[in-house]
């Protein structure tokens, strides 16, 4: 872990943004995907473009259930989140989620990509805090970041793209939350991939496995965190009533 998030701040984005390339190891890689793999099969909701799980539940009207994360979801992950100060000068209390309602994050998305699957640009809304923490496992991906034009409809191409490696942490926050989209294009092999196409290209930890601009996608499996906003009491009325 760097001593502050400004070591691993990604230039040249808006606001602010943050790329720790080996943020978890390899063990403990393999022991979220075991996990992830061996939940039970109602977990998983098969989309058209990938399939996801969500813990500990789906939100409804814009709120989570009061139930707290497993304990494989939590450790080490959130604990090594709340660790690392935004800047050595703010101290250990002021990390990333430091001004979110409950201090850290109570909401996890576990998304799987097969080569060729993506997700169209989108914006992830006002039910969460605007600060996305994802993990990425078993593959490299890259997340592209679109602006929107004057009529309100996106870009065609990406402004940026972040290259997110396995076992790597990418923090999203502010503007890049609230005022840009992001999206995965649906292709099967990255091209054109280097120092002036990757915004995070200076902080990767195997750049060399990129050749002549060119990588194959893999499986990707990710955690995206994040803090809901609102958190409903009904889930814990209904436990003291049985």
């Amino acid at each position: 872990m760097p001593a502050s998030l400004e070591e691993v701040r990604i230039n040249g984005l808006p606001s602010f943004a943050y790329y720790i390339a080996d943020f978890i190891s390899k063990e403990e890689e393999q022991v979220l995907l075991d996990k992830i793999e061996t939940s039970p099969k109602p977990r998983w909701k098969q989309l058209s473009r990938r399939r996801l799980q969500t813990w500990p539940s789906d939100l409804h009207k814009d709120a989570l259930l009061g139930s707290p994360l497993p304990k494989w979801l939590t450790e080490p992950i959130i604990p090594r989140l709340l660790s690392c100060p935004i800047s050595v000068e703010g101290g250990h209390d002021h990390h990333i989620f430091g001004d979110s309602p409950h201090g850290q994050p109570n909401h996890v998305l576990i998304n799987e990509y097969l080569p060729g699957q993506g997700i169209m640009p989108h914006k992830d809304g006002p039910a969460y805090h605007p600060v996305v923490c994802t993990v990425s496992l078993r593959a490299s991906l890259c997340l592209d970041i679109y602006g929107s034009k004057e009529d309100g409809a996106t870009e065609e191409d990406p402004r940026w793209r972040v290259l997110q490696e396995p076992r790597s942490l990418l923090i999203t926050t502010g503007d890049l939350y609230t005022e840009y989209l992001h999206g995965i294009q649906e292709v099967k092999e990255y091209t054109n991939l280097g120092p002036s196409t990757i915004c995070n290209w200076d902080l990767l930890r195997s750049p060399h496995n990129i050749i002549d601009g060119r990588l194959e996608r893999h499986t990707r499996t990710s955690l995206t965190y994040r803090d809901v906003l609102k958190v409903s009491r009904l889930s814990a009325k209904l436990m003291g009533k049985r």
